[in-house]
């Protein structure tokens, strides 16, 4: 007599072995988008506040005075022109993603107009800093404006992109099967 099938268990271990960063990985069938959103939240506003910190206190500070050639309230790391400018391309796109994710996650919430009002103030406000401390010989600004649009023009391409793909994948297999 054949004995009955085992049961399948709930969640069969997908490898061999255990590994403490796939313990973490987001699981579809036991959160909740919303517990993910607010953790999305939380992780995008402690990025936001870091590195808007950052920018409007740069490390090293500022200089205090106007000697030995430097002028005061310009960054004192500024004089390393190469990591300055690393650092500046760095925190702009990460304070810049962070904001676009807060947008995203909050799209339809209550007191959306809000939010939107006191993200595009913390730009305009971490633009104004870093401009301020940031000598103008030692950074070209069109890459910072262009690396703070980066995440935006990104997105809105991807979104074209799925919105035609079908669209393209059509027209290429019309050409493909065409008796050209």
């Amino acid at each position: 007599m054949a004995s009955p099938p085992e049961k399948p268990t709930a969640n069969p271990p997908k490898k061999s072995g255990w590994s403490w960063f796939t313990s973490f990985e987001y699981d579809k069938e036991n959160v909740k988008p919303s517990d993910a959103r607010n953790v999305l939240l939380v992780v995008a506003a402690l990025i936001t506040a870091v590195t808007f910190q950052a920018g409007v206190n740069p490390p090293g500070g500022v200089w205090q005075d106007n000697d030995n050639g430097h002028t005061a309230g310009r960054a004192i790391y500024a004089n390393h022109k190469a990591p300055f400018y690393v650092f500046l391309i760095s925190n702009t796109l990460a304070l810049s993603s962070s904001i676009f994710i807060i947008v995203l996650l909050t799209h339809r919430f209550p007191f959306h107009f809000e939010v939107m009002v006191a993200t595009l103030s913390m730009i305009v406000t971490y633009g104004s800093a870093v401009f301020a401390v940031t000598p103008k010989e030692s950074v070209k600004f069109r890459y910072i404006l262009f690396t703070a649009a980066l995440p935006y023009v990104l997105r809105f391409l991807f979104q074209l992109f799925q919105k035609y793909k079908h669209n393209v994948n059509f027209r290429c297999t019309q050409v493909l099967n065409s008796d050209c």
